[in-house]
């Protein structure tokens, strides 16, 4: 059905429509028509981080940041979903229009700027939900922390929603809070990650159970930039990397209507550059550290692929947009082809 709704989401803003879209999923879950919809896809459950996902395609952060639509979501086929980029306080993120559709490219541009409700709304959603696969909540910081005080705010998040996640994500790599990618060099990275780590071991002897750790990192770095981040997760003893959330790169769409607006590039254009630091990190990693895939995977194939450059898992959002809830099942059995 997604092909015939799509030119009607598209006569609307893209943010606009991103809201009808999940509102409209809401609504048919609950009267159960999206069941009848569901995907025949085929079994390929794995085990990652210590936990045992029902297949490896998940749905990316940024989709429902409020984890206000998780029981709809979960009803797509997914083999779990992270939610969030959560941060200690509510706000608002940047002014509006801030998300871009460039259909000639199968891109978006966002630039929101960790818009959410804060950390509790999203707990008290996670509490409401009936949900019980997995289930990764991204933390982020607050737009107004000094980045010298950045790790207050990632430690707030984790502590609150320890005991409700599967896995908790470190957002370090959105373009659209000032100065948050300089969390990614090697000394702030490692401060850090070490004090994570620390409280961690904490969390985990309070609740009885060690919920694993992820990085998400950004597509624009250089080899030895990913090589740095690659022997601090192996120190760290960080659970994954998520490999990669949007670019800056223009490259690629700088002559298509709103090309050159601010924010960070998904879709097609940035499947290759996500693909190659898939496979530098599969390479620094040695199987050390696991990898989950995203960015740009908007076919069955794209998702193999990732896979097979060393991606333990992958996760979608923007391929959503563009060919709907059945690329959830192409690329749960495009994942289960043997390698080319």
């Amino acid at each position: 059905m997604y092909p015939l709704l799509r030119p009607l989401l598209f006569a609307l803003d893209a943010e606009s429509a991103h809201h009808l879209t999940l509102e409209s999923l809401q609504l048919a879950a609950r009267t159960g028509i999206v069941g009848a919809f569901a995907p025949r896809t085929s079994a390929a459950p794995r085990t990652v981080m210590g936990i045992s996902f029902p297949n490896p395609v998940g749905l990316a952060a940024g989709l429902d940041k409020n984890g206000e639509y998780i029981d709809a979501l979960a009803t797509l086929g997914f083999g779990f979903l992270e939610i969030g980029t959560i941060t200690p306080r509510p706000q608002p993120g940047n002014p509006r229009p801030r998300m871009f559709r460039l259909p000639a490219a199968q891109a978006l541009i966002n630039r929101m700027g960790f818009n959410n409700h804060g950390v509790d709304a999203l707990i008290a959603n996670v509490l409401r939900s009936r949900f019980r696969g997995v289930l990764g909540i991204n933390i982020g910081k607050n737009f107004d922390t000094p980045i010298e005080r950045a790790a207050d705010d990632y430690l707030i998040c984790l502590r609150k929603v320890y005991a409700h996640a599967s896995y908790v994500t470190v957002n370090i790599s959105s373009p659209n809070t000032k100065n948050l990618r300089q969390l990614q060099q090697t000394d702030e990275l490692g401060q850090l990650l070490a004090a994570l780590q620390m409280e961690r071991e904490r969390l985990s002897d309070r609740h009885g159970r060690r919920v694993p750790l992820a990085l998400k990192i950004a597509p624009d770095l250089d080899p030895s930039q990913i090589s740095a981040i690659a022997g601090l997760l192996v120190t760290h003893q960080i659970d994954a990397v998520i490999a990669t959330n949007t670019t800056t790169a223009r490259d690629a769409v700088a002559q298509l209507p709103h090309g050159a607006e601010a924010g960070g590039l998904s879709g097609s254009p940035l499947t290759a550059q996500a693909q190659s630091v898939t496979a530098q990190l599969a390479a620094a990693l040695g199987g050390a550290v696991p990898i989950i895939g995203v960015g740009g995977i908007m076919t069955g194939k794209d998702a193999a692929a990732r896979l097979h450059a060393g991606a333990s898992l992958v996760q979608l959002y923007t391929g959503l947009v563009y060919a709907g809830p059945a690329l959830v099942g192409a690329c749960i059995n495009g994942s289960a082809q043997p390698a080319p």
